[in-house]
């Protein structure tokens, strides 16, 4: 049976994961499996059960016990990450520190790298990212990336457990057309939310001024909606290649903390 991926660093960050992952593995009726990749330094008997110690710690105070399955590899953090997300797991959650991104070596971009690694969907959060038994409401900007599909499933799932309304977002720039690329994704998910019966509105959203990326507008419009996420692509199309790892990453680590849902 498929279950549920939570990474952790045994720090605040990943607390908040863990909360997270036990409320989408409510929802979705799955288990929850907690991944602590063995450093070097972790990797004595006695450090091995000091870390298992926390861990127990971790899961007690976020509510997980009796619930949770522990994983202790040992390796390199993002190869045993990307190793395990592989082995039969529904959908991956971890915990960002923001511009430090998780503290097993990884630092800033590196989170985004490590969800194009990850071979299943990922739910980032932030320390702040509130731990809600509800989610509203779902904001999933319009991507130009030729492979949109596993995006709109995983969207379409968490819409139909949480009962959420969907926002396909598409920022509207003067005299730009968009590509037809995009406008066939656009199509694509609003034709799956239809046929899932899963309410949605179509977000098109004039551009209050000069910017050639999309972060800047999706956050404001998602913490003006109040939502439960955003719901974005890992990896980048080929329009806006350039800056789109930029954007990604601001989205990820976005100031209002709002959890990112990445595919």
């Amino acid at each position: 049976m498929k279950d549920l991926l939570c990474t952790t660093d045994l720090t605040a960050a990943s607390d908040t994961a863990l909360r997270h992952a036990l409320v989408l593995a409510d929802r979705l009726g799955l288990g929850v499996s907690l991944l602590h990749v063995l450093m070097k330094s972790e990797r004595s008997d006695d450090e091995r059960q000091e870390v298992m110690d926390a861990i127990d710690a971790q899961i007690e105070r976020t509510g997980g016990t009796g619930r949770v399955k522990v994983l202790l590899p040992e390796g390199d953090l993002m190869e045993g990450i990307g190793t395990e997300s592989g082995r039969g797991h529904k959908l991956g959650v971890m915990g960002t520190h923001g511009a430090h991104g998780l503290r097993q070596s990884l630092f800033g971009a590196d989170i985004l790298k490590l969800v194009r690694r990850s071979e299943v969907p990922s739910f980032v959060v932030q320390e702040q990212s509130p731990v809600q038994q509800s989610m509203k409401h779902i904001v999933m900007p319009v991507a130009g990336h030729p492979d949109v599909g596993r995006l709109i499933d995983t969207v379409c799932a968490l819409a139909r457990a949480f009962a959420a309304e969907v926002h396909v977002f598409q920022l509207v720039r003067p005299h730009e057309e968009p590509s037809e690329e995009l406008m066939k994704n656009k199509a694509a998910m609003l034709t799956s939310l239809q046929q899932d019966g899963i309410r949605h509105v179509e977000a098109n959203v004039p551009s209050t001024g000069f910017s050639v990326g999309f972060a800047a507008s999706t956050i404001e419009y998602a913490k003006q909606l109040g939502a439960g996420c955003i719901a974005i692509m890992a990896h980048a199309s080929e329009e806006y290649r350039y800056i789109a790892d930029a954007e990604k990453e601001r989205i990820l680590m976005n100031d209002a903390s709002i959890p990112v849902l990445c595919a």
